[in-house]
């Protein structure tokens, strides 16, 4: 599985995490429209990710609830056909919910930096470090603390669950 390392933040201040992360990137932001549905499954989360309602990927994770930097295993597919998916896994699995979200996507060195408006639930900021397999979970951990404090994240902003779980 891949891994990476992750934070969730609310924010109070987008614009401004907005704006440092324009500084510190590498290109312009891409931004898109995100539908996720989760689907119930007896391990981890399993999600159907719509880009702007075109574009399907399965995504599978298992990740700990926390509210520091933590490590998220991944698995990631593409989907041809989005609206059979969608429909084959709620019939099989029973869909828990939805999460709809406007994401900026900035990259910054390994890291995607996602600056998320999120129907329902407000303004957020996830950071993810995407890891080498040589990469030692404590190194994902100091780049993503690190990004915390250049972004001017603070602690106690920190979320330690999913959008779905929020809602």
């Amino acid at each position: 599985m891949n891994r990476n390392v992750e934070i969730k933040a609310r924010l109070s201040r987008f614009t401004e995490v907005e704006q440092k992360a324009k500084v510190l990137a590498q290109s312009d932001p891409v931004v898109c429209r995100q539908r996720d549905v989760y689907f119930f499954v007896p391990n981890g989360r399993l999600k159907l990710r719509i880009t702007d309602g075109q574009r399907g990927e399965l995504i599978y994770y298992e990740r700990a609830l926390a509210r520091e930097a933590r490590e998220s295993r991944y698995l990631r597919l593409p989907v041809e056909d989005i609206e059979q998916a969608e429909r084959l896994l709620t019939m099989a699995l029973g869909k828990r919910g939805e999460v709809v979200k406007q994401r900026q996507l900035h990259l910054i060195g390994q890291t995607r930096v996602h600056l998320d408006r999120v129907d329902q639930l407000g303004e957020f900021v996830e950071l993810e470090v995407v890891l080498r397999p040589d990469q030692s979970l404590l190194e994902g951990k100091n780049i993503a603390e690190a990004l915390m404090g250049q972004l001017g994240i603070s602690n106690a902003d920190l979320v330690e669950t999913s959008y779905i779980d929020l809602l």
